[in-house]
């Protein structure tokens, strides 16, 4: 981090044609969104020109849709790159891949590495090198694997850097957004703030410094747990919504309603989610945020975030089933937060709030009245310079998203979306997530590798027989049949276990009472032995 932190430096001290950029695909791509903005803004507080921009696989409609198809491509990340790139003499990259795995980031870093006169590239992952993706990028003539040892060898010389500390499995297996993002937001803020600190400073990059703001995170997450209770009954809640086939709708004012977006679009692919099952909208002032807010105003449902699409499409549909959370600070327009709320509370009782607030500052009755509960988080007050005030920011940003991921995810599982800690409704919208619904078919069924591949195709082309052409076809062509479809994983691991065809697959999912129970059943049929641990999961799985 100390020496990623001298590179950051070099750019700060000369602004002039010099760009820092945060790159990664889906949850990966929004965490580097949200921190390029946070950083603008701590710039342009101290006068100074913005320094940070972000890119996204699939451009600014991925920061609040679902759109995981375009981080396979290795070529449309280096192109992505160049533009942003365009005239700049300096540039910090840092690619942003949980599991070493985005082609759209291997590509990305590839392309660093061939020039380096201009580029210093920075890997941000969770898995050893040794674990990286090593299965053929479509199009590219390396693997996600041959780019990380490339820059093991240049971290040698300090031209390239990988940051991938072990932080340990998912909760939820595979699922990144939950430890990789959490994690990638606070080495990444706390290495660049340490470089922020210490340029306005003119002052050593010392450890103690990393430390200092590291040790603000760990008091973050005591904090956030001492709510757990609280936390608990709002899983409750939000579950019962959801079994309901009602909706779970996230409210937050300025960067705490971008964490409410992130954690909605992520789980479409997750859980195989609706779109509105969980669904995240951003208030205040978002001008300045988005590379091309025209790819996202007017562009129809799926891209709908802001507060005019809330109470326009949202609030007249709201029934007594579902469940609406609002995320704000006590800093926040509490007059703007109470009038919404009154709004909603004429369609349903279920309102619940999640609020940030500093020692000594508390909510106006008016609207404490108006939740009959309130996660109140009082965090103590930093007498700390300028950068002080964006700590207690990305506390608070933090401990919401970790709030609001163990709500959606518990509540997933509650609606009987998950099977033994697997996301086995993932959505197969992507290679990654393609290969993973291979081994979680064969982790479940005990069969082979080649029969779970032949009935994953199966149940993404029924009812359409399965040609040698299809059979033969590249990843992309299943990935662009499957994203559309939904239980497209449960159909065919019923079909695996019960040796049934899809259509009866689909009216026995249909029959029960939820997904899990359905598989159970097939699980523990009777004669049936328990393939669950016959087969290991592939790398790519972690």
């Amino acid at each position: 981090m100390v020496d990623i932190i001298a590179k950051v430096q070099e750019v700060l001290k000369e602004p002039d044609n010099t760009l820092i950029v945060l790159s990664g695909g889906g949850a990966s791509g929004r965490m580097g969104f949200l921190m390029a903005v946070s950083f603008n803004i701590l710039l342009k507080g101290l006068g100074q020109l913005p320094q940070y921009t972000y890119i996204i696989a699939g451009g600014d409609r991925s920061l609040v849709a679902s759109l995981e198809g375009p981080e396979d491509s290795a070529l449309l990340g280096i192109e992505d790159l160049k533009k942003v790139c365009e005239g700049k003499k300096k540039v910090i990259f840092f690619g942003i891949s949980c599991g070493l795995s985005a082609p759209y980031v291997a590509g990305q870093l590839d392309f660093c590495m061939n020039n380096l006169d201009i580029y210093v590239p920075v890997l941000v992952g969770f898995n050893p090198v040794t674990m990286a993706r090593t299965d053929k990028i479509e199009g590219f003539h390396s693997t996600f694997r041959q780019v990380a040892e490339r820059m093991e060898k240049l971290q040698e010389t300090h031209q390239a850097f990988i940051l991938n500390p072990a932080v340990g499995p998912e909760g939820l297996t595979g699922s990144s957004r939950m430890k990789g993002g959490s994690a990638t937001k606070i080495l990444l803020e706390t290495l660049l703030l340490t470089a922020h600190k210490t340029v306005s400073k003119d002052s050593e990059i010392s450890e103690k410094c990393l430390l200092e703001i590291l040790r603000t995170y760990e008091r973050a997450h005591k904090v956030t747990y001492g709510q757990s209770k609280k936390i608990a009954a709002l899983v409750k809640q939000a579950g019962t919504s959801l079994q309901k086939k009602a909706y779970v709708y996230l409210v937050g004012w300025h960067t705490l309603g971008i964490i409410a977006i992130m954690d909605g679009a992520e789980c479409i692919p997750t859980f195989g989610a609706d779109i509105n099952d969980v669904r995240g909208f951003l208030i205040g002032d978002r001008s300045e945020m988005f590379n091309r807010e025209a790819d996202l105003i007017a562009q129809g449902p799926k891209f709908a975030f802001s507060e005019e699409d809330f109470v326009k499409t949202i609030l007249p549909s709201l029934t007594e089933l579902d469940t609406v959370l609002f995320l704000f600070t006590v800093d926040d327009n509490l007059d703007e937060v109470e009038k919404l709320v009154v709004q909603v509370k004429e369609r349903t009782s279920n309102v619940q709030a999640l609020s940030h607030a500093t020692v000594g500052q508390y909510l106006p009755a008016s609207l404490k009245k108006l939740f009959p509960s309130i996660i109140s988080i009082m965090w103590p007050i930093l007498f700390l310079e300028y950068e002080g005030k964006f700590i207690q920011r990305f506390q608070r940003e933090l401990s919401t998203k970790w709030i609001l991921n163990t709500v959606s995810t518990g509540a997933h599982v509650l609606k009987g979306k998950i099977l033994r800690n697997y996301m086995v409704d993932l959505r197969v919208s992507n290679s990654k997530l393609f290969w993973r619904a291979v081994s979680i078919l064969q982790r479940f069924s005990g069969q082979p590798h080649a029969k779970c591949l032949e009935g994953l195709l199966q149940a993404i082309y029924d009812p359409e027989p399965l040609s040698e052409d299809l059979r033969t076809a590249p990843v992309s062509k299943h990935i662009a049949v499957a994203t559309d479809k939904i239980k497209v994983v449960p159909t065919a691991l019923l079909c695996l276990l019960r040796s049934c065809s899809v259509p009866e697959a689909h009216a026995r999912l249909d029959a029960a009472p939820s997904l899990r129970a359905a598989l159970d059943t097939a699980l523990n049929a009777p004669g049936r032995k328990r393939g669950a641990d016959k087969s290991e999961p592939d790398e790519q799985s972690t």
